[in-house]
């Protein structure tokens, strides 16, 4: 296995996505919305990294800020409650 391969395995989604009650997300659009932001933003997170490496930064400084921005991040929304149907 080449390197990309085994670069492209470890950044796959997660398996699954859970709601808030620990369900599971099973409609295939919304799996399919989230499976193509998570590649979206692994290309574009990637990028950035190439670029600030490119630059003179380093690996390790460029990504704890980026793993601090993503901590800062607030959801905009509350978290959607399943209802249980009857």
């Amino acid at each position: 296995m080449n390197d990309s391969m085994l670069k492209e395995r470890r950044c796959q989604p997660p398996e699954r996505w859970v709601r808030p009650d620990g369900t599971t997300v099973a409609c295939t659009e919304k799996l399919k919305i989230l499976h193509e932001n998570w590649r979206e933003i692994h290309a574009l997170v990637q990028d950035a990294l190439d670029d600030a490496v490119l630059m003179g930064c380093t690996v390790k400084q460029v990504k704890q800020e980026y793993k601090r921005l993503i901590d800062e991040i607030e959801c905009q929304y509350s978290e959607q409650r399943q209802s249980r149907r009857r």
